[in-house]
C-alpha cells in the first residue's frame, strides 16, 4: 500500500521535485524549527492555501445518537476507529480478481512444490560416473521416455523433469561433448527448443554414425547436484501464508504455482467520496473567491492505494437536503465526506447524521491539523468518515480515522509503527498532537536515519506533504531534536 520505502524509492532526486533541496525547517537559519503557522482547523484559509467547505470556529453538534466525547486524544481516536468494524464477509473470487484483497483463510499447498524432481540448470542429466553416452534430451514441459542407465546422459533444460535414474545435473559450462553430430537437427544449446514440431520427447536420434560422449571438465556432479527435488519449497498441505495477508502480485504468483484458480478473500471495502463545497472549481486558476478542488484528485487514488474500492467520487453542493440524499442513498461500506464537519452556516454533516439516526464514535480529535474530523456508525452497519475541508487537515483525518477503519473492514492486521529520531526540534500545540510532514534522510532499507521537518505544514497547505516521506507524530508540547517520533505513511 503506501509503504515509506516505496515512497522514498520514487524520489531519486530532490525531495521537493524541483531539483533543489526541500523546504526544511531551519533552512537558512541553523536550528530554526518547523514553522507552526496559525494552526486553527476551522477550515478557513489562514495560510493563503485552498480550503473545502465553510467551517467557522464553533462548538461541535451534539445531536447524533450516542455522541462521543469531543476532541478525543489522537491515539485513542485511532484505536476507536480500528475497533469500529468487523471484517467484511469473505467471498471466493477468481485469483486474478483478488489483487488488493486480504486472504480470508490460510493459503495451503495443494501439491508438493516442485511437484517433481527437476533440473536447476541447463546442461545434462547424468547417471553414475562419467564419461556418459548421450541418448537424447528433455525440455521443460516434457517427460523422458524411460529411466537413465549408468553411464548415460540426456541434454536437459532448466525446469525440465529429471529422468528416473539420474543422479545429478552437469552444468553446460562444465561439460564437453565429443563424437559425431546426429543427422537430425539438435538444439545448439540445452534449453533451445526444436524448430520442427514433435509430439513426444525423443531420446534417440534418427541416425547416428557413432555415439556422442559427454565428458566432465571438473569432475562428475555430486549426487543431487543442481537438482530441485520434489517438495523442496513445500509439501502438500503446508501453510504457505496465514489469513490476513494482503494479496499482492507475489501472492497471486504463489497461489498459481500452488494450484489455485480461486481465492477466499475479504473484499476491498467499498468507499464513496463526497466532496462538499460550492466554492470549488474543477479547472483553471482560482478566481472570484473560488478555489480549485484539491481533495477530489488527492483522496480517490489514495483511498484506492490504501485498500479501498472507490465506487464513486462526486461533488455535493452546500445543501442539507442534497447531502442527506447522497449519504442516505449510498450503498458503500464507508462514506467519506470533505468539509462541513464544524458548526458554520453551511456545515451540514452533523445535522444530516442526526437525521439519519447515526451514532457518533469520534466527534473531534485533539490533533493539529484536522481536529474537526469525525467518525460515525450509520444504520445498516455502514460508516461515515467526516474529514475537515482544509487539505492537510483532511490528510490528517485519513491517517487518523480512515486508515484504521479500512484496515478493520479489510481484515488486515495493525500496521507496523515506525519510530525515527527528529533532525530538528518541532514546536508543539499545548494540548493537541501535531502531524508534521517530514522527509527521511540517511535511511537504508527502511532503518536508521532521521526525520527532517518540512515547512508549509499549515492545515490549508499541500506543498509540504507533497514533498514528504511521511508525517511525524509530535506530542503536545513539542519534541526536541533527536527525539524518536512515530512516522505515519504519507500520500504517494
Amino acid at each position: 500500500m503506501l509503504a515509506l520505502a516505496r515512497i522514498s524509492a520514487r524520489r531519486s532526486g530532490a525531495p521537493d521535485g524541483r531539483g533543489g533541496s526541500p523546504d526544511r525547517a531551519g533552512a537558512g537559519t541553523a536550528g530554526e524549527p518547523a514553522a507552526c503557522g496559525d494552526h486553527r482547523d476551522d477550515g478557513r484559509v489562514h495560510h493563503g492555501g485552498t480550503h473545502h467547505g465553510t467551517h467557522h470556529q464553533s462548538a461541535h453538534h451534539h445531536g447524533a445518537h450516542g455522541s462521543a466525547a469531543h476532541d478525543a486524544d489522537w491515539d485513542g481516536a485511532r484505536r476507536t476507529a480500528a475497533r469500529a468494524a468487523r471484517p467484511l464477509p469473505a467471498v471466493t473470487v477468481p485469483s486474478a480478481e483478488a489483487l488488493g484483497c486480504t486472504l480470508a483463510t490460510s493459503l495451503e499447498a495443494l501439491t508438493d512444490l516442485p511437484s517433481f524432481d527437476s533440473s536447476a540448470m541447463d546442461g545434462w542429466a547424468v547417471a553414475g560416473p562419467g564419461p556418459w553416452r548421450l541418448t537424447g534430451q528433455v525440455l521443460a514441459g516434457e517427460s523422458a521416455d524411460g529411466p537413465l542407465e549408468d553411464g548415460t546422459a540426456v541434454r536437459i533444460a532448466t525446469g525440465a523433469a529429471l529422468p528416473p535414474g539420474a543422479t545429478g545435473v552437469l552444468r553446460r559450462e562444465h561439460g564437453r561433448v565429443t563424437g559425431p553430430e546426429p543427422s537430425h537437427r539438435q538444439p545448439s544449446e540445452p534449453g533451445v527448443p526444436h524448430t520442427q514440431p514433435h509430439t513426444q520427447p525423443h531420446t534417440q536420434p534418427h541416425t547416428q554414425p557413432g555415439p556422442q560422449v559427454l565428458h566432465a571438465l571438473r569432475g562428475a556432479p555430486a549426487p543431487g547436484q543442481d537438482v530441485r527435488p520434489r517438495g523442496q519449497e513445500c509439501r502438500s498441505g503446508d501453510e504457505l501464508l496465514p489469513s490476513g495477508v494482503l494479496v499482492t502480485p507475489a501472492v497471486l504468483g504463489l497461489a498459481a504455482a500452488a494450484g489455485y484458480d480461486e481465492l477466499a478473500v475479504v473484499p476491498r471495502p467499498a468507499v464513496e467520496l463526497l466532496v462538499l463545497g460550492d466554492e470549488l472549481l474543477d479547472s483553471g486558476l482560482p478566481r472570484d473567491g473560488r478555489v480549485r478542488d484539491a481533495l477530489g484528485p488527492l483522496l480517490a487514488p489514495w483511498l484506492e492505494d490504501l485498500g479501498a474500492e472507490v465506487v464513486a467520487s462526486r461533488r455535493v453542493e452546500d445543501d442539507a437536503e442534497a447531502l442527506h440524499r447522497a449519504v442516505a442513498g449510498s450503498s458503500a461500506d464507508v462514506v467519506v465526506t470533505t468539509g462541513g464537519t464544524a458548526g458554520g452556516p453551511v456545515d451540514f454533516v452533523h445535522p444530516v447524521l442526526e437525521r439519519l439516526g447515526a451514532r457518533l464514535l469520534v466527534d473531534g480529535v485533539a490533533v493539529r491539523p484536522g481536529h474537526p474530523m469525525l467518525l460515525a456508525a450509520l444504520p445498516g452497519g455502514r460508516h461515515l468518515v467526516g474529514l475537515p475541508g482544509n487539505p492537510l487537515a483532511a490528510v490528517s483525518g485519513v491517517l487518523t480515522l480512515a486508515v484504521p477503519l479500512l484496515d478493520a473492514l479489510a481484515g488486515r492486521p495493525l500496521r507496523p509503527r515506525r519510530r525515527v529520531p527528529l533532525a530538528a526540534a518541532v514546536p508543539g500545540h499545548p494540548t493537541s498532537t501535531r502531524l508534521v510532514p517530514v522527509v527521511l534522510r540517511g535511511t537504508h532499507g527502511g532503518a536508521g536515519g532521521e526525520a527532517v521537518p518540512l515547512r508549509f505544514n499549515g492545515p490549508a497547505m499541500l506543498r509540504g506533504v507533497a514533498a514528504a516521506d511521511g508525517l511525524a507524530v509530535v506530542p503536545p508540547g513539542g519534541a526536541a531534536a533527536g527525539t524518536e517520533t512515530e512516522i505515519l505513511e504519507s500520500v504517494c
